[in-house]
């Protein structure tokens, strides 16, 4: 693992104990999936991003555990979660996280979603409005579903790496490439990530979500980009950040990374506009703001959180 594993944390910030063999199990469907919980009081569900798990938000569950029940839930095929070889979609994602919702949590919550998890918490929170009483997006993936909306050249970059290099060289690049601030980027967040890929499925499992149509090399990295940004980052004409946002009904915060070099301030901004119950914070912080500043990250998150729990238990009470 390497003696970094337990180095300092960030200063004044709590850090979750790495633990190689993972914390919790639930089965799902036949398959085992990983989570992390914590604390006690009112459920909150954190989900990570593409290529991430639960360890992921290492600085945030014991922060958010002094005053809720945390869980973080690795998604299947990512972390310690198994790595079915199946065809996978957000809809495969979102009935996991409905379904943990319901047979785990069992309780109102607050959804949390960095990246491809945020767009997962999205949907989740669309399929089960009954439970899901407010949802916070960081750096959400997705796409509105206009012609206006256009992949940048910065996604179709990244997106294209995962097809013309391998696995491990790959996360270990982008780590470095979203983290503005790259003091975080230690041996435990590495580790976190890199472990997951020794899986015998994993290679499989990363290329069944990003793979082009056919298996060829660089003549097709130049079509990659809008194929894996259809089946990656969801499909346009089908699912988009407009046709859930649509359907939402509770509160949303955006919790957003400005200098984030794929999905920039420019769609948070469109995001609130579409949905005017939101509450939108700006961090200077890249792709991931609440591990590369967890302590401006967490404050944002524990003050929107009272408001959305006072409000969800006031109406348990009526």
């Amino acid at each position: 693992m390497g003696s970094s594993l337990t180095s300092e944390p960030v200063q004044g910030v709590e850090r979750l104990p790495f633990k190689p063999d993972g914390y919790n199990f639930w089965t799902w469907r036949g398959r085992k999936i990983h989570y992390v919980v914590q604390g006690e009081g009112f459920p909150i569900v954190l989900i990570h991003g593409f290529g991430a798990s639960a360890f992921h938000w290492r600085y945030n569950i014991p922060e958010l555990a002094k005053n809720y029940k945390v869980y973080a839930i690795d998604l299947l095929g990512f972390g310690w979660s198994e790595k079915a070889i199946i065809e996978y979609d957000a809809m495969i994602w979102r009935d996991q996280v409905v379904d943990f919702l319901k047979e785990v949590v069992k309780e109102p919550t607050v959804l949390v979603g960095n990246s491809l998890g945020g767009f997962t918490a999205l949907v989740a929170a669309v399929g089960l409005p009954e439970q899901v009483v407010g949802l916070a997006l960081l750096n959400s993936a997705g796409q509105f579903g206009d012609a206006k909306a256009k992949t940048t050249e910065s996604e179709e970059t990244f997106l294209q790496k995962f097809v013309l290099k391998p696995l491990k060289e790959v996360f270990q690049r982008v780590v470095l490439q979203v983290y503005i601030n790259t003091s975080n980027v230690d041996d435990y967040l590495v580790e976190s990530i890199k472990m997951p890929a020794d899986d015998p499925n994993a290679g499989e499992v990363y290329y069944r979500n990003i793979k082009p149509p056919n298996r060829g090399v660089d003549r097709e990295a130049a079509a990659a980009q809008k194929w894996l940004m259809t089946r990656f980052m969801l499909n346009q004409t089908e699912y988009t950040l407009d046709s859930f946002l649509s359907k939402l009904t509770c509160p949303l915060l955006l919790l957003w990374g400005d200098l984030d070099p794929w999905v920039g301030p420019a769609k948070a901004n469109r995001i609130k506009e579409f949905y005017p119950n939101t509450t939108l914070v700006n961090l200077k912080a890249g792709h991931c703001p609440h591990d590369e500043v967890p302590e401006l990250a967490n404050k944002a998150l524990v003050d929107w959180l009272s408001t959305i729990a006072k409000k969800a238990s006031s109406l348990q009470t009526v």
